[in-house]
């Protein structure tokens, strides 16, 4: 007895990707790395939400805002994640953007990927393209996240808004800075060529911009100047304020250092600020309403450099052998 097909087989058809090709084939490539930094989005915003919990609840016991409560309602718990966000940015660089190319220059896989029909340039854009968008998804619900439980509570954390700890790490400015580093570190990667080089390069460079960073941060804003009388109390308002410098200053508008007449008996300072005629001090300094305008302007900047470096890195590896 024999069996005959009386139809045409079908063709088996695949189940359709939503990821193909070469962007496929580099997700596929560092799909570790990728789900080590999307397990951290995860953990950390866990236990952002915890830590958010106990300090909402530890106010609500001592009956805040309605009764004062002893600064900074922090613990252990807030401290190291405002560290290990700090320090995010450059663990990116170092981990993740350094060895981007740099390791598949050192292994050869460079050479192999680029003989092959696609193309240099296609083949970077899909490497640094995923970096860079790992690093913004990543760093940005981090900051979001941190952002929701400082901003309602930030007159209890303790921490002032100009401090490294909260402004590099709410708002737009923790993923520009990680995807400026980031870009750093793969530009180096493909410049040095080597991953143990390229990672300790990166190292000292993150190091170097953040400290750069942290100096120049308060360039970022226009400092405002407030005049009140030399015996008078200091303006409450400005409590929250970030002082840029101060004066004293004469009736004719002169100023002098705040030490001008820091003389060692009192008699003599006395003398000293009515020989210089001085009735006032002055203080200069930036406000807490200009953060954001002062956090995007720095995330402009930063962005500007990864568009710069991105650029560069682009350019140079195309007219070289990788």
């Amino acid at each position: 007895m024999s069996t005959t097909l009386t139809g045409r087989p079908t063709a088996r058809t695949s189940r359709p990707r939503m990821l193909r090709g070469l962007t496929w084939l580099v997700l596929r490539q560092h799909r570790t790395t990728v789900a080590c930094v999307l397990a951290l989005v995860v953990l950390g915003s866990l236990w952002i939400v915890y830590q958010r919990g106990q300090l909402i609840d530890l106010l609500a016991a001592a009956g805040w805002p309605e009764k004062s409560v002893p600064l900074p309602v922090v613990g252990e718990g807030y401290r190291n994640l405002t560290s290990l966000l700090t320090l995010l940015p450059g663990i990116l660089a170092v981990f993740l953007g350094a060895p981007l190319i740099a390791a598949d220059q050192e292994q050869g896989t460079a050479q192999l990927v680029t003989t092959q029909s696609v193309t240099r340039r296609r083949w970077l854009v899909a490497k640094l393209g995923w970096c860079l968008l790992i690093t913004l998804v990543a760093c940005s619900v981090l900051s979001a996240v941190f952002t929701w439980w400082w901003r309602p509570y930030r007159s209890v954390l303790g921490d002032h808004w100009m401090d490294a700890s909260v402004f590099d790490t709410t708002g737009p400015v923790l993923p520009a800075l990680a995807l400026f580093l980031t870009a750093a570190g793969f530009t180096i990667g493909i410049l040095l060529r080597r991953v143990l080089a390229s990672m300790v390069v990166t190292f000292v460079f993150c190091v170097a911009a953040q400290t750069a960073w942290g100096m120049y941060r308060d360039l970022l804003g226009t400092p405002r100047t407030i005049t009140y009388p030399l015996n008078g109390e200091f303006p409450a308002f400005l409590d929250d304020a970030y002082e840029v410098d101060r004066w004293v200053g004469s009736a004719d508008g002169q100023l002098y250092g705040w030490g001008s007449c820091a003389e060692a008996t009192e008699k003599a300072a006395n003398a000293c600020i009515e020989e210089l005629g001085i009735v006032n001090n002055v203080f200069q300094y930036l406000d807490y309403g200009q953060m954001a305008a002062m956090q995007w302007s720095g995330a402009g900047i930063l962005l500007a450099g990864t568009v710069a470096l991105t650029a560069f890195s682009l350019w140079w590896a195309s007219r070289r052998p990788l």
